[in-house]
């Protein structure tokens, strides 16, 4: 039987591999969450600090050890020098920080969810739509490809 023509396919080889690498970055981001959100709720429930004060501490914890992870794991991309994506990974890994502590701003301070609800739901947009696009596409990028 032949193979239909590529624009008949619904998904090709680029698109499966790409589909596996999201698959492992989401895998990664739950281990990651795990560490941000046991951080979180330990300053919150512990120490008595507010849900957002809370998530402005505990995502940067989170993103230590999904960097860890990317690096090693998610893209593959462990070979050489670190410090170049670890420096494009703190800018985005700030961005992602503001846009978690924000949306815990708005979903659980203005819309009343509660905190780890609201938490949870901020926390897979963001990875979604930020996290994921931003470390394939800028932090471990192939830097041997023109």
């Amino acid at each position: 039987m032949a193979t239909p023509p590529r624009t008949m396919r619904f998904i090709d080889a680029s698109s499966a591999g790409a589909l596996r690498v999201l698959g492992r970055h989401q895998l990664g981001a739950i281990a990651s969450t795990v560490v941000d959100f046991a951080m979180m709720i330990l300053l919150v429930e512990v120490l008595g600090l507010s849900p957002v004060i809370g998530t402005a501490i505990s995502a940067p914890c989170g993103g230590m050890s999904n960097f860890a992870l990317g690096r090693a794991w998610v893209f593959k991309r462990h070979a050489g020098r670190a410090s170049s994506q670890a420096l494009r990974y703190t800018l985005v890994s700030a961005a992602s920080a503001g846009w978690n502590t924000l949306g815990e701003h708005a979903v659980h301070d203005v819309a009343k969810v509660e905190y780890v609800i609201a938490r949870g739901i901020v926390a897979i947009a963001v990875s979604l739509l930020w996290n994921f696009p931003m470390q394939r596409h800028f932090v471990f990028h192939d830097d041997s490809v023109a």
